[in-house]
């Protein structure tokens, strides 16, 4: 009754909108009637009435001139906006014509045979009210092209029939889905001893609809070429979701029939989705019904996309990417109205959540080979500690939760080896541009259960954008252990340091760094989280960015060193992989790992040249076959050819399950990949194992001490932060090495000038033609010069401000560089030549820190 009510206001307000209430001297803003009213299409008129409905505007009392009158005589000359009492279209919206009432549902017989009919007399009109009616009824629409025609009821008594068939089917339905659960548990620890070649395939199976997804398509693709019937569509969709979102938020419709889930199986098929008469009103309100869906109706609609076509998928995702962009184009945000307060946004983003995870099951999935993790053990102690008494221990553990998708579909970002559309096509650069990290940031971290975070969605962000979230992230965690440590000096009287200071001999850097950290690893590795200051014995620099940089570039200088023997370095790819004979002790490895997560912690980039599986393996997953293609690329290949030859294997290839590799004074050593692997001969039949555990050995097993150690080292610093659940393994790379791209035009363009300078200067001009005429190892040295690093940071060099600022007239002095701010202190030379000799010399053989 409640809901037939409702249904009757929406009514009046919508007949107030277009037609009025017959009093010419009306003064409602929302009247027809009253003058001036600006005339509203239908469209627009039923969205309004629905808004004056939920804020309970006054409605107009009827004129005795009005046009509709409130009762049963005058309903054929009354428009309806919502329908019956079922939540059906009216056909008073039409013209009464044949209108084939006794038509309930579609099939795609019927379809045709209405349009055959209508083609005809040349007159869609009966098509497009039946097309309105049914398409903007959810009972319609559920109904409809079923897969079993014995489902669909004409009569009444069929339909009761019907319905207390489909009950009992509900409860079958129920059993399987309980039975499909545990198979799909079965199926995933077997998928989890696969592995031959890396990569499992989608363990899961077909997903069972009720609706005949092809019937669908080709009725679509029948009708949408008429411009009449195509409106039919668009106008059914505005009046169908207003319904759907009532039942989907106050009654349990999806477990009551799990068929309601083909209204939006049957919605996203239409190929007409991302126009703009879509994107304008009536697809804000399907995506905002969509997200209203259970958990487990999201998780089927998933896996079913999973199964589409890579085309399919693509429209779905391009129809939600055009509505995100549509809507933040089309409007202003800032800090008091902000893009995560944008119901639109927020719906289309969960929806386009959909097809992101669709398009992972889809493509090359490796749910297994999971690196273990390591677990703290917990305190034993039942005492507060001051962490706690302050709150920022449950600040801590708060921290980013696992998706609920993620998790009921069982499957994540960092399993899939190649998705069937590219990770950077869900970006949304125009999200991007107006969201406001520092808010969104605490909606993700502290408020997340009362406020949208776009980092909930990272597959939406760019590397750029979420680096910045790590920023804050990070900032945050160095001001609390700040505070706490100041808190710490009043309590125990005790001046302890709110920084990470490491004072280290530039000629003993190595073990100076590594007796510290390893102390402080050992003693509070919270210390790590604090704010990096780095003092070189006998050097007068002070630390404000620059001298970190350079700490960390001699460090890693060394420890790469082929001398030192802890890394291999292939010539062919010019990467560094872990020496499986290395005699260091852990410590070293474990000193890496601090380095790398300090350098993202601190904001700096390294020059460090590992292959990707290191990061895939830092962020927890193991290496396999495929991951040797970039750091053994002959291995990768000799394998390669092995699974794929078509002779006999064992007779041709003579290879056993041992192989046999040189330790660090050149001796062979031998090792079983199986137990008497030098009895066991590789054949057709079992070399995908032979290659699957030959690549086990060379990227887990034979480097397992020290990349534990070296894991362990970068989690000590990493491990509270969102690192894992915002960054791909690619990204990571990123994060820490920088881009190898360098646009120095986009650097001009963002150079600021200081001291007198200006970008018109003839210095200016002659500088930024020198800096374009370097060759690419010249202008690396330069970048290493001013900045104290060769790499861009996320986002290129453009993300990258630089000052020039003038340090006197001309002189045989050489250009300066403040490395902490981006600073190039440069002389006024009197001509090009000199600047470009003077630059050379400065960048070439520049090295130490002074106070100038």
């Amino acid at each position: 009754m409640k809901r037939a009510a409702a249904k009757h206001l929406i009514e009046r307000y919508f007949c107030q909108l277009t037609e009025g209430c017959g009093n010419g001297a009306c003064t409602n803003e929302f009247c027809a009637s009253r003058l001036g009213f600006q005339p509203l299409d239908h469209n627009t008129a039923a969205i309004r009435a629905l808004e004056l409905y939920k804020i309970n505007t006054k409605l107009c009392d009827l004129h005795p001139s009005a046009a509709f009158p409130d009762n049963d005589s005058a309903e054929d000359t009354r428009p309806a906006l919502l329908g019956d009492r079922n939540g059906k279209m009216t056909d008073n919206l039409f013209p009464p014509r044949e209108d084939f009432r006794e038509v309930h549902y579609l099939t795609e017989e019927k379809v045709y045979e209405i349009l055959s009919i209508c083609e005809g007399k040349e007159d869609y009109s009966p098509l497009i009210r039946v097309i309105g009616r049914i398409f903007s009824s959810a009972d319609g629409l559920v109904q409809s092209f079923r897969k079993d025609k014995e489902q669909h009821p004409n009569t009444k008594e069929q339909r009761k029939t019907h319905q207390a068939k489909d009950e009992d089917k509900d409860e079958d339905e129920k059993e399987r889905t309980t039975a499909m659960e545990q198979e799909s548990e079965e199926s995933e620890a077997s998928a989890s001893m696969e592995g031959a070649t890396g990569s499992t395939e989608n363990r899961l199976g077909p997903v069972e609809v009720s609706v005949d997804i092809e019937a669908v398509r080709r009725v679509y693709d029948r009708l949408l070429s008429n411009e009449k019937i195509e409106s039919a569509f668009l106008n059914a969709l505005v009046y169908l979701t207003p319904n759907v979102e009532l039942d989907l938020t106050y009654l349990d419709v999806y477990n009551t029939n799990p068929d309601y889930l083909n209204i939006f199986i049957i919605v996203m098929e239409n190929s007409s989705l991302h126009s703009p008469e879509y994107l304008e009103m009536a697809m804000p309100l399907f995506c905002k019904c969509m997200s209203k869906l259970p958990l487990p109706a999201l998780a089927k609609l998933t896996r079913l996309w999973s199964q589409y076509s890579v085309e399919h998928i693509r429209r779905m995702m391009e129809t939600f990417q055009q509505l995100i962009t549509y809507t933040v184009i089309s409007n202003e945000y800032d800090s008091d109205s902000l893009v995560n307060d944008d119901e639109r946004v927020v719906a289309a983003t969960k929806c386009l959540k959909l097809v992101f995870y669709a398009n992972l099951l889809g493509g090359d999935l490796d749910t297994g080979h999971n690196e273990d993790e390591e677990e703290e053990p917990p305190s034993e102690s039942s005492e507060l500690t001051l962490q706690e008494l302050l709150g920022e221990e449950r600040r801590n553990k708060k921290g980013p939760r696992v998706d609920p998708l993620e998790k009921e579909l069982g499957v994540r970002t960092l399993d899939c080896r190649r998705p069937l559309i590219p990770f950077e096509e869900f970006v949304n650069e125009p999200l991007n541009d107006v969201l406001e990290m520092d808010k969104d940031f605490t909606f993700f971290k502290v408020d997340s259960e009362s406020k949208f975070s776009f980092q909930s969605c990272p597959f939406v962000l760019n590397a750029c954008t979420k680096s910045l979230g790590l920023y804050y992230d990070n900032r945050i965690s160095m001001y609390s252990e700040r505070r706490i440590t100041a808190l710490y000096s009043l309590v125990q009287g005790q001046q302890l340091n709110p920084y990470l200071r490491l004072k280290v001999r530039r000629d003993h850097i190595i073990d100076d760094a590594l007796v510290r950290l390893e102390m402080i690893s050992m003693e509070n590795p919270a210390d790590l989280r604090k704010q990096l200051f780095v003092e070189f014995e006998g050097e007068q620099g002070v630390d404000e960015g620059g001298v970190s940089k350079e700490f960390f570039q001699l460090v890693l200088e060394e420890m790469f060193n082929p001398d030192i023997g802890m890394f291999t370095y292939d010539e062919s790819t010019k990467l560094f992989w872990f020496n499986p004979p290395s005699l260091e002790n852990e410590a070293q490895f474990t000193l890496i790992g601090i380095v790398l997560g300090l350098a993202i912690y601190n904001n700096c980039i390294l020059d460090v040249h590992f292959p990707m599986v290191v990061y895939r393996k830092l962020m927890g997953k193991k290496g396999t076959y495929l991951d040797l293609a970039d750091s053994h690329p002959v291995q990768y290949q000799s394998l390669k050819e092995l699974l794929d030859y078509e002779g006999d294997v064992e007779e041709d290839m003579m290879i056993t399950f041992q192989i046999s590799q040189t330790d660090l004074f050149g001796e062979p050593i031998t090792y079983d990949l199986k137990e008497n692997g030098d009895k066991i001969p590789v054949n057709a039949d079992n070399r995908k194992e032979f290659v699957s555990l030959y690549g086990d050995y060379i990227l887990n097993k034979s480097v397992e001490r020290q990349f534990k150690a070296f894991r362990r080292g970068f989690q000590m610093v990493t491990n509270e932060s969102p690192l894992k659940c915002l960054f791909r393994p690619e990204e990571v790379e990123l994060l820490i090495c920088g881009s190898r791209n360098l646009d120095f035009h986009a650097l001009e363009e963002t150079t600021e000038y200081d001291g007198g300078y200006n970008k018109d200067c003839r210095i200016i001009k002659d500088f930024w033609e020198t800096v374009h005429s370097f060759g690419e190892e010249d202008k690396r040295l330069f970048l290493q010069f001013t900045t104290g690093t060769d790499r861009a940071p996320v986002g290129g060099l453009g993300k990258l401000k630089m000052i020039i600022a003038k340090n006197g007239p001309d002189t045989d002095r050489l250009p300066t560089s403040h490395t902490c701010f981006n600073a190039l202190l440069l002389p006024e030379y009197d001509t090009k030549d000199k600047l470009k000799e003077r630059l050379l010399k400065a960048i070439t053989y520049a090295k130490g820190f002074g106070m100038l």
